[in-house]
């Protein structure tokens, strides 16, 4: 338990959060400028669920290989 605590793995669990979040956000935004329309607007305003789900397992892919790639 006192491992845990420490604050120099702490911090590199925070470090790491952040870098996995700012890669998984370029990844998005480089998914959503390939696609020819605008995700937003066809997923919230259109309502296009089958759009959403491949969205869904996009995100849910391109975070698998980014904690693979943190995690070493």
């Amino acid at each position: 338990m006192r491992n845990l605590l420490d604050p120099m793995h702490f911090a590199a669990a925070v470090i790491y959060s952040v870098m996995g979040m700012l890669i998984f956000m370029a990844g998005f935004v480089a998914v959503d400028k390939l696609t020819p329309y605008n995700l937003w607007e066809e997923i919230v305003v259109k309502q296009n669920r089958a759009l959403a789900t491949v969205v869904g397992a996009i995100s849910i892919g391109m975070c698998l290989i980014i904690a693979a790639s943190l995690l070493g």
